[in-house]
Parts: C-alpha cells; sequence; structure tokens
C-alpha cells in the first residue's frame, strides 16, 4: 500500500469510519430510547414469538440471536447489537412509521423521521458496500457525508454531529493501513445487512 492515500480513498476511509463507528451508536440511542436499558430483557421476551419467527425468516440469523437471547445469568444489552440487528428490531417490534419510500431506498430531504435516518444510514452502508476500489469521489462524499452527518445529528445529538465534524477534518495517519484492515472486516458486516433487509 502506498504511504499516501490519494483524496479518493482518504473520503472513503473517512465515509467507512463515518458508518462503522459513530452511525451504529447513533441508531443505538434511537433504540435506546425505544427499548429502556433496564427492561430490555423482558421487552425481548415478551416479544419472542414475533422474534422466532423473524429468525425462521433468516431475518435474524443465530449469532444475533445469541445476542437476543444469551444464555443466563447473562442478559442482552444493545452496545452488542450491530446496526442491522437495531434496525431490524425497530423495524418489527416498535410503532414508528417507516419512511415514505421504505427502508431500502434514499428518503427525500425534507423527511426527517428518526425511521428515514436509519434508511439514510442504511442506503449509504449498503453504497459502501458496493465500491469495490476503496475511493469516493469529492462531490459524492460531500453529499454523503452531509447526509449521513444530517441523520447521526438527529438520532444522537450534537455532542455525535461534533464528532462527525472532528473525524470530517481529523488527520489520517499512516495507521490508514490498520483503519482499512477494520474497514475490510466491516465490510462483512455489511455485506451480512445487504441479504438481511430482505424482509
Amino acid at each position: 500500500m502506498a504511504s499516501r492515500l490519494s483524496q479518493e480513498e482518504e473520503n472513503y476511509v473517512r465515509m467507512s469510519l463515518l458508518l462503522t463507528g459513530i452511525s451504529p451508536r447513533a441508531a443505538r440511542a434511537l433504540f435506546d430510547r425505544e427499548f429502556a436499558p433496564k427492561f430490555l430483557d423482558s421487552s425481548l421476551k415478551r416479544e419472542y414469538n414475533i422474534l422466532k419467527d423473524l429468525q425462521k425468516k433468516r431475518i435474524i440469523n443465530q449469532s444475533q440471536w445469541n445476542l437476543l437471547f444469551p444464555r443466563f445469568p447473562d442478559v442482552p444489552d444493545s452496545k452488542t447489537f450491530d446496526i442491522t440487528l437495531i434496525i431490524t428490531l425497530l423495524r418489527n417490534l416498535t410503532n414508528l412509521n417507516p419512511p415514505h419510500g421504505g427502508y431500502d431506498r434514499l428518503p427525500s430531504a425534507n423527511e426527517t423521521t428518526a425511521t428515514s435516518d436509519l434508511a439514510r444510514i442504511k442506503y449509504y452502508r449498503n453504497f459502501l458496500a458496493h465500491l469495490d476500489e476503496g475511493k469516493i469521489d469529492n462531490t459524492e462524499f460531500i453529499t454523503a457525508w452531509d447526509i449521513v452527518t444530517d441523520a447521526i445529528d438527529r438520532l444522537g445529538g450534537q455532542p455525535m454531529k461534533q464528532e462527525c465534524n472532528n473525524l470530517k477534518v481529523k488527520i489520517l495517519h499512516q495507521s490508514n493501513q490498520e483503519i482499512i484492515l477494520d474497514i475490510k472486516r466491516s465490510n462483512d458486516e455489511i455485506m451480512e445487512l445487504k441479504s438481511q433487509w430482505l424482509a
């Protein structure tokens, strides 16, 4: 790997860090408002039949199931849930209205509900998963960054928005090789996300 990333590669690294580091926490903030952490175990047990049906339909995989229903004495903790599982639970266990175009399309700019913000994050994670070369041109990056960080701001609040602002200008050092490796590992999760959204 070259010692210096191109601007397009740097854009990819920043977007990957945004979508795998900050956006899952923003989605979790919404999740924890819908499912109080203190009562998460009992909430999930109440919805066992719905969740079992989602597992049978392969919308929830075995590793996610183990997070929802860990072995005693462990209890479920939303901090262990990936964004795919968070969105699946919000979609299927809450009364939140879905975005106008559903969860699989990029919502219009004037739709600013929590579920439309989840759809934006999902859309750009899929976008990232389809990039084979690990590069994003500047125009696409600016558009995507603004859309995703606005969604993060609405879901997670001003401190997360500030993290996004810091990440956008942070100097990326040679540890980028490690970052790129982390991103490649995260892409496995993103590929799983694509298969999960057939619900």
